[in-house]
Formats: structure tokens, C-alpha cells, sequence
């Protein structure tokens, strides 16, 4: 028998007839294998998604699917429109003499290896009346279980085609039930999930807001087969659009139960004319496949992308002090300075001056003017950032700034020299979000301005040591010049022209640190993250909302990406509000001159503590232990690669009255036949803890036995060190 083969087998039943097959492409990882098979009339099919066989050879026995498929491509690799197929497409285009049929026959493929642990395959599709071709790429990531994968679109028509939808994956799985985990949010509520269970039909997870796309909808999501997963059992599927523009995810459950999902940049509004000869790569969608759960295929996720995918994800950041919350947009260079002494006795490793530093004859004292206006504020800055750079530099800390260089008010000097770098419809009132509009990242023009902003600032001050780049708008009455009569390129232009300027920006400028911020987290994603060490997830710092919020990033996103300030939002105490910053990139963004002195000498020796702690967060492995969805106690861990330390937070999430953990919580991810002691750490002073530190446990122990971190009211939040017995 093969083993588990009826796990997602698409298509359902093995046979001992000779199915004409020409060929059978298997892309496997570590455990799973997605495989593609070519039929006798050449058209290409998903026969199988699950776990990858013991014997390769054993893949050419699946079945290619039944004889109730009418149209013969219910499982196609890259399904199009207006020939045989029934379902939603992946791919619909209009050619150059008006037609929009589209039929893809399998050509040639090629399968390479890029190292060790990377391998490519590449299969060409052609259209056998048109001058069409698509290719497939299938980028496997094996030890991580990762597969990111995208199609190139070229024509040699004689004129224009029209790409009227243009995915990037076209993917397909089989099981008794699917369950979705999608998730919804606005401004200061991001990543609130949704679980259902799939109905036939098709379920549509979309942005039309053309940038800070992510506002309502990220397009991040989860599928489960047969069963909703839980932590660390079932069958679950992750995937997220590596795009920072509006996307789409179709979820279709066809008339054979099968679910296909595809995904790319929306095609809302944004029909593409491609030339002759021109190439249209779509951005790739990622994705991997666990059966242990959902914490293990974000752990596989995290390893990726730390190794492959985020800007220096191996490396360290920055603990930063951000003047914000405490100055908003009143403030001096004297205020400043004062600042900047109190970043160097707090203990962290850099000051943020954010909003309100540029603009004079529209000057930046509120959110109505200004932007685009890059130069320093006189009255506020009357010898420039070079003098705060200055200051810094003989204060013992590194000095970073914040930029929204993408945005313009219509208080201006920029918008009244350049009305058509604005994104506006020339007939129609303008409307407004947070008082400013988008500049046209189509144009080269403004891509010049943008890299220009950035530029500018190294050029006032060569030891700039970081940059926080935030984008607050939507794209409201979406016209623009430079385009002309092709404004329905803008929103995918728009996008394109973003990374070329990151792509000069990190072509000069390759190791400073940027935090991608836009009114949270309305702009992450895989393919900004190439240019960004971390993100902002929400301007809600309310540590209990940020716990919710982080948990649920955190599935996609290991913690090196999430940038998590003490602010004094909530009624939490401080210990507890800088306890949960600790779980990702820590930063402060409080008035600590007005810290009473226990305060103070709590937040230095924190930090003290996460420097000590910080590599495990950012480069270990992440456990979910208890969920604050479901429990009283959120408890989360954290285990380095070599399994000899460890870092549990525990948080009190349920106020009522005793509420707290009321017996041990497992501990998962040591080593079973290790010997470990447990310790709090980040104490307040003069609390005691009560945690036995004196104990020496088996990892076995931990995790079979569990301990209890004593989490109530007076106890809210727990930190427990891990670490290997001597």
C-alpha cells in the first residue's frame, strides 16, 4: 500500500489501467510534495498536495481525476477562462484581435537546484492559437516545507493583449471539510480572526485601498482539512500574497468537493496591457503545509523567512526611544536634547524623532500640512537634524527618523508645484484621508522625489542609524497623469514603482534599519519585509489589545519583525506594558523624566534583562502554550535552536474576579532528556517571586508535567527563564 496517499489525493482513486500520461513532476520538501502531472492531450494538472511519499517513483499511479470533471481541467495547475473551463479562472486576458478564450497546453519544463536546500521548477504553457505562453515557478524551500510560487505571462501577439486577471497561484486540495481562519480589522483593531468552515461557492478574501492595503483585510489566512487544526494537531495550510498592494484570494469549493484557492494582486479596476515581448510577473504567493498544526507550520514559516526572506533576518536590531507619545508634534530642539540624555539613561540603543520635524512655510505642528515639505522646521529645528544627530552622537546613542515620503497635504509647497504628481481625479472634489493625499509612485518623476527624501537625509547626516517609513493613506479618486488612458495600470504601477525606489534605497544604503509602518500594520507583507527589518503591527499599544494582536501576527511573522513600544496606553502596569513589548523588537515611547524612581530603575534593568533574552525572541523557536482567545492566561514561549534556553511570558487576560492560571501549563519545544531550572526574571523592585528557582526539571517534566507561572491579579504578568541545568 502507499502510504497515507489518500491524504489530499486529488482526483480520489488509483487504478491498474494504463493512463496515457506523458509525465509526472513531483516538487517536494522535507515532508510534503505538491505534484503536477501533463495528460495525454497536454493540458497540466495538480493530481496531489499532502505529504510527500517514500517512493517518488509511486507518484505517476495517482489518478488525474474522475469522469465528472465536464470541462477536464477542474484541477488544472493555472486554470484560464473562455475555453473549457467552467470554475474561476486564474488567468483571463483579451487578445489583440478582441477574442477572450484562453486555452494553456503544457510545452517543457525544467527542474533546478539552487543549493542545497532551494530547488526551482519551471513549467512553460502555450496557447496553441494564440501567441500566449505561461510559465509556472515552484520555488521549494525543503528543510523549512516552504513553497512560493508565481507565473510569468508573455505574448507575441501582433498588438496589446489585455491581462484582465493575472493570479499567481492557482492551487488545489482535496479533503472530507475545510475550514478557513481568515481575518478583518481597522485602524487600532488589526488581525481579528474569523474561523468557518467552507461552503461551495466562493469565498473571496480582497483590498481594493491600493496602498496600506492590509487596513481591512490582510492577505494572510489559514486553511484546515477535515477538521479546524488546533496549536499542535491537524492538517493546516498557510499561505499570504508577498504583495503590498490590493490582492485577492479566491476559495472556491467546487462540485467535487475539491477547494481551489488562487491568489494574486486583485484585478479590480486594473486590467493590464501587456506588449509584444513584454514579460508580467506576478508576485508569489508562499505557502506551507503542516499536519501537526498550526504551530508548527508557523514555525516553519518564521524559519524561512528569517534564512530567505526579511531584511536581515539573521541579525540584530535596535531598542529605541521614540518621542511621539511623549512631544507629539510640540516639541524643540531643547526638548530634543533632553530626550536624547534620557534614551542614553534608559540604556537603549537608539532615539526616534518622529512626526513634525519638517515644513516651513506650511510647518508641520499638526497632521493638515506639510508633507512633502522635506525640510526642517526652523523654529523648531533652527540648526537642522544635523545638530540632533550632533547631540546624539556625543550623547552615546545612534539617532533615527521618521519619514511618510509617499503622501502629500494639499498645505503644501509640493502640492502647489506639482498637482499632477498627486493621485486625484481631475473632475471630482477631493477628499481627503488624515488630511493628505498619494503622490503617483507611477511616475519615475516622483520615484526620483521619494528616493530623493531618503537620500537627502544621509546627505545632512551620514551616521543616520534608522528610518521609520510610514504610509497613512488610501488611494481615494484613483487618476493618474503620468498614465493617461492607461489608468487602469495605476494600482499595480503604483506598487512597482514603491519597490524601485526601496530597491535604490537599499542598493545605497543596504544595512540601515527601516521600520515599515502604516497606521499599524496596514502595509506588511513578504515582499516589503525584503526591504524592512520589522513593522509597526498597531498604533493601538494598549498591552492587553497588543497581545491579541501580536499572537495573531505571529503565525506569519516571527517576533525579530515586530516592532512592540511601552507607551501609556492601557491600565496596565508598567511591568506589565513592558513585558509585552518583550515579545518581538522592544522600544519605548513614554516620558521617562517623569518616571517615578522605582519606574525608572525598572525600565533600565528591563532592558538590561531583554538584552540579555532578546536573541532567544528573535531567533528561536516560537510555542503557543495557552491561548487568550480561549484562556485566562495568554502564555507564549520561546526556545533557542539548541534547545538549552528558553523564555515564557505569561499574561493575565481575564480581569474577573480570581481569575488567573489555576494549575501547570505545558511547556513545549525542550529537550525531553535535559535537565533545566526555571527562574523569573524582570522582577519589579522589591517583588519577590513566588516560582521555585531552586528545582532542577526534566525537559520531560516541563513538558508533560508543566509548571504553574502563579498568574493573577497581583501577579499579571510573569516572565520565567528556561536554562539548561549546569
Amino acid at each position: 500500500m502507499i502510504k497515507n496517499l489518500r491524504l489530499l489525493l486529488i482526483g480520489g482513486l488509483l487504478t491498474n489501467c494504463a493512463f496515457a500520461q506523458k509525465l509526472t513532476l513531483p516538487v517536494e520538501t522535507a515532508h510534503n510534495a505538491l505534484v503536477l502531472q501533463v495528460s495525454n492531450n497536454n493540458d497540466l494538472t495538480q493530481v496531489y498536495f499532502g505529504e510527500k511519499l517514500n517512493n517518488p517513483s509511486e507518484y505517476k499511479a495517482i489518478s488525474p481525476g474522475d469522469n465528472n470533471d465536464y470541462s477536464g481541467v477542474y484541477r488544472s495547475a493555472y486554470t484560464s477562462s473562455g475555453s473549457r473551463n467552467l470554475l474561476e479562472p486564474a488567468i483571463s486576458i483579451q487578445h489583440a484581435d478582441g477574442n477572450q478564450s484562453l486555452d494553456l497546453r503544457y510545452v517543457s519544463y525544467k527542474q533546478e537546484k539552487l543549493s542545497t536546500d532551494i530547488s526551482l521548477t519551471s513549467v512553460k504553457l502555450k496557447d496553441p492559437v494564440y501567441s500566449i505562453e505561461v510559465t509556472l515557478f515552484y520555488k521549494a524551500y525543503i528543510k523549512d516545507d516552504v513553497i512560493e510560487q508565481w507565473s510569468v505571462i508573455n505574448q507575441r501577439e501582433k498588438g496589446d493583449i489585455i491581462l484582465q486577471k493575472y493570479a499567481s497561484a492557482n492551487l488545489n486540495l482535496s479533503a472530507k471539510s475545510y475550514w478557513l481562519r481568515q481575518y478583518h480589522g481597522e485602524w487600532a483593531k488589526e488581525m481579528r480572526p474569523e474561523e468557518t468552515q467552507i461552503t461551495h461557492g466562493i469565498k473571496t478574501l480582497d483590498s481594493k485601498l491600493g496602498t496600506r492595503a492590509n487596513l481591512f483585510m490582510p492577505s494572510v489566512f489559514m486553511v484546515s482539512l477535515d477538521r479546524s487544526s488546533t496549536e499542535d494537531d491537524g492538517k493546516v495550510l498557510m499561505g499570504a500574497l508577498e504583495w503590498s498592494g490590493n490582492f485577492r484570494t479566491d476559495l472556491e469549493l467546487d462540485p467535487q468537493d475539491h477547494l481551489r484557492i488562487i491568489s494574486g494582486i486583485n484585478n479590480y479596476a486594473s486590467a493590464y496591457r501587456l506588449k509584444p515581448g513584454i514579460d508580467f510577473v506576478t508576485p508569489a504567493f508562499v505557502y506551507t503545509y503542516s499536519t501537526h498544526g498550526k504551530g508548527d507550520a508557523s514555525r516553519h514559516l518564521h524559519s524561512w523567512a528569517r534564512d530567505y526572506k526579511i531584511m536581515d533576518g539573521k541579525r540584530d536590531r535596535l531598542t529605541l526611544l521614540n518621542n511621539w507619545e511623549s512631544t507629539y508634534f510640540d516639541f524643540n530642539e531643547q526638548k530634543l536634547f533632553n530626550i536624547l540624555k534620557d534614551t542614553k539613561e534608559l540604556g537603549v540603543d537608539l532615539f526616534l524623532l518622529d512626526d513634525g520635524w519638517f515644513g516651513n512655510k506650511y510647518p508641520r505642528n499638526d497632521d493638515r500640512a506639510g508633507l512633502g515639505d522635506w525640510q526642517e522646521n526652523h523654529n523648531k529645528l533652527p540648526n537642522g537634524i544635523a545638530s540632533i544627530a550632533r547631540e546624539a552622537d556625543k550623547d552615546g546613542v545612534k539617532f533615527g527618523i521618521w519619514i511618510e515620503p509617499e503622501m502629500v497635504n494639499p498645505k503644501s509647497i509640493l502640492y502647489n508645484k506639482h498637482p499632477d504628481w498627486v493621485i486625484k481625479q481631475p473632475k471630482r472634489d477631493e477628499y481627503y484621508f488624515r488630511n493628505q493625499l498619494v503622490l503617483d509612485l507611477s511616475n519615475p518623476a516622483v520615484q526620483d522625489f521619494v528616493f530623493g527624501v531618503v537620500d537627502s537625509l544621509f546627505i545632512k547626516d551620514p551616521k543616520l542609524a534608522y528610518i521609520k517609513w510610514d504610509c497613512n493613506s488610501v488611494i481615494f479618486n484613483a487618476y493618474s497623469a503620468h498614465l493617461k488612458h492607461d489608468q487602469s495600470q495605476l494600482y499595480v504601477d503604483y506598487v512597482r514603482g514603491l519597490y524601485k525606489v526601496l530597491q535604490r534605497v537599499r542598493q545605497k544604503y543596504p544595512n540601515i534599519p527601516m521600520m515599515l509602518c502604516s497606521g499599524g500594520g496596514g502595509r506588511v507583507d513578504y515582499a516589503a519585509l525584503q526591504y524592512f527589518t520589522e513593522f509597526w503591527p498597531s498604533d493601538n499599544t494598549d498591552p492587553l489589545e497588543r497581545i491579541f494582536i501580536q499572537w495573531e501576527y505571529s503565525y506569519f511573522y516571527p517576533a525579530i519583525t515586530s516592532s512592540n513600544h511601552v507607551t501609556d496606553w492601557g491600565r496596565q502596569p508598567l511591568k506589565y506594558r513592558v513585558d509585552v513589548a518583550m515579545m518581538g523588537k522592544l522600544g519605548f515611547d513614554i516620558v521617562t523624566s517623569k518616571l517615578n524612581p522605582h519606574d525608572l530603575r525598572f525600565c533600565k534593568d528591563a532592558v538590561n534583562t531583554y538584552n540579555a533574552i532578546k536573541s532567544i525572541i528573535w531567533h528561536g523557536d516560537q510555542y503557543r502554550l495557552s491561548d487568550p482567545q480561549t484562556d485566562n492566561v495568554a502564555s507564549v514561549m520561546y526556545v533557542d535552536t539548541l534547545k538549552k534556553s528558553a523564555v515564557m511570558f505569561n499574561y493575565l487576560v481575564n480581569n474577573r474576579f480570581d481569575s488567573g492560571s489555576k494549575g501547570p501549563i505545558l511547556l513545549k519545544g525542550l529537550d525531553a532528556t535535559r535537565k533545566y531550572t526555571i527562574k523569573e526574571i524582570n522582577l519589579y523592585p522589591g517583588a519577590k517571586s513566588n516560582v521555585n528557582a531552586e528545582t532542577v526539571y526534566t525537559g520531560d517534566f516541563l513538558m508533560k508535567i508543566g509548571i504553574n507561572p502563579n498568574v493573577d491579579a497581583r501577579r499579571s504578568s510573569v516572565i520565567i527563564h528556561i536554562e539548561q541545568a549546569q
